[in-house]
């Protein structure tokens, strides 16, 4: 009998779903590809929310890499014999594809291929020209990979500084990053980068700040994982001088294959702090010299990852078949009926249930959804416990701070002052989980669910359905 009840509950939700979100039916399309190439996800009864982390591959991608590597003969593209031919002709293929993807003109753009988007960050860290006098400008809102190029430039006496974001909606004050932008010294290098859509909190920082930045002398490094799993990049619109992003984040397969999409004149600007295989065209130990290859290749160390590479252009294939659009659309009704569901529950006391962190409705946001659970006194429930019932009801979530410590901070309440304490008191003989219990002492953290290629409604209710078993009392139901 409570079987039939919560399937009538399910059913009339849906209803209700279908009512407020019209446009839905439009992305049936997706059903059906989950139906067929992402049965398992049914079978075993998994409702997967982490697309931020790693989005899903279909079982159509492999069985076609399958296939190719399996009637193929592919050798090191930097030989030069019939299988290194094949391998070549692919990968030079799949550039020409993901330039087509992403609508970047072969005359403007090239690409390089990485093992992952932090590769690519990396190597714009690494080879951007800092010196004294230059500035990196990142938004608290940056993904650890962003953040890390600040010491590159600090080694090299450059300037770092950071936009703030504002809580609660965690965006950034267009009149404060106006006055960093307008602070940009021509005669020197300045780097800005931030995320196309933060992976902490959703929130989709506005493409215009490309234009407006590199009006004032600017380089722009535009970070796109989050972003372009369920968002069309079209660069012929928007030209970020870099661009970083890993395809397993749309698609799921193949990992250890990203891309750093860049403009042939930026890339003009970087120079590589050592050479490698791959990298150079002539080099000499008894000559004492060297020179680098031209374009992509003086960025691609060793030998790329030939035989990956090609299944990349599977998983664009299946983007394609339902288009971008169709994965937007639905991954914006999903989005903004959880937001509406998770802002309505109450415990009996009327104190809400769920604390968000991010814009509480899709304006400006995409499909992360970054949140605590809290008791019926307002207190935070440990994100980890949160996680352990999660993993016990088959629902994959992410819990911490998500590699994106500034906008953890920012959203946790965690002070400068408090911050700079518990680093002032660590030294590296400090326990690691000392510092942390320092750092997170109240908050621990966040839980943080996103939307992707296949997720429905029954993934959204399931979800649900586990938080409403914390109403009430606020602990997790035995």
């Amino acid at each position: 009998m409570a079987q039939l009840y919560t399937q009538a509950a399910k059913e009339g939700d849906f209803d209700h779903f279908l009512d407020a979100y019209p446009e839905y039916p439009s992305t049936a399309v997706l059903d059906e590809v989950r139906a067929l190439d992402f049965a398992r996800l049914d079978e075993q009864r998994q409702v997967y929310l982490d697309y931020t982390g790693a989005g899903l591959y279909a079982a159509s991608q492999i069985q076609r890499h399958r296939n190719l590597l399996a009637s193929n003969i592919f050798g090191n593209p930097h030989s030069h014999h019939a299988p290194s031919v094949a391998s070549t002709d692919l990968i030079d293929a799949c550039r020409r594809r993901v330039l087509a993807f992403f609508n970047a003109s072969p005359d403007v753009y090239t690409v390089i291929f990485t093992a992952n988007a932090s590769q690519a960050m990396k190597l714009v860290g690494e080879a951007y020209p800092f010196e004294a006098g230059d500035q990196l400008l990142l938004t608290f809102d940056n993904h650890n990979s962003v953040n890390g190029i600040r010491e590159f430039d600090r080694v090299r006496g450059a300037d770092t500084r950071y936009v703030p974001i504002l809580p609660p909606d965690l965006v950034v004050d267009p009149s404060t990053l106006e006055r960093h932008l307008r602070d940009c010294v021509p005669e020197h290098h300045n780097l800005f980068a931030y995320p196309a859509q933060s992976n902490f909190s959703g929130v989709q920082h506005p493409l215009g700040w490309i234009e407006q930045a590199q009006s004032f002398g600017w380089h722009v490094l535009l970070d796109a994982a989050a972003f372009a799993s369920t968002n069309q990049l079209d660069l012929s619109r928007w030209q970020p001088d870099y661009v970083a992003l890993s395809f397993y984040k749309m698609f799921g397969y193949p990992t250890g294959v990203g891309v750093l999409l860049a403009r042939r004149d930026a890339l003009e600007t970087l120079h590589r702090p050592w050479f490698s295989g791959g990298t150079i065209d002539v080099a000499s130990v008894q000559g004492d010299r060297y020179f680098m290859s031209s374009g992509p290749q003086a960025f691609e160390d060793g030998t790329v990852d030939y035989l990956n590479i090609p299944a990349v252009e599977f998983g664009l294939d299946l983007i394609e078949s339902v288009t971008m659009s169709v994965i937007h659309t639905r991954v914006r009704c999903l989005t903004a009926w959880t937001l509406d569901q998770l802002q309505s529950l109450r415990h009996p006391n009327g104190q809400r249930v769920v604390r968000l962190y991010g814009p509480v409705t899709t304006e400006g946001r995409g499909g992360t959804v970054a949140f605590n659970l809290c008791d019926a006194d307002g207190t935070v429930i440990d994100h980890r416990s949160v996680n352990l019932r999660a993993s016990q009801q088959n629902i994959a979530l992410r819990t911490g701070c998500f590699c994106n410590p500034g906008a953890g901070e920012v959203a946790l309440g965690l002070s400068e002052a408090e911050l700079k304490r518990c680093f002032r008191n660590a030294d590296d003989r400090m326990d690691r989980d000392d510092l942390m219990r320092c750092i997170d002492a109240e908050s621990g953290g966040a839980v943080r669910i996103s939307f992707g290629l296949v997720s429905n409604f029954s993934d959204a209710y399931s979800f649900l359905t586990f938080v409403r078993g914390f109403i009430s009392t606020g602990r997790v139901l035995s």
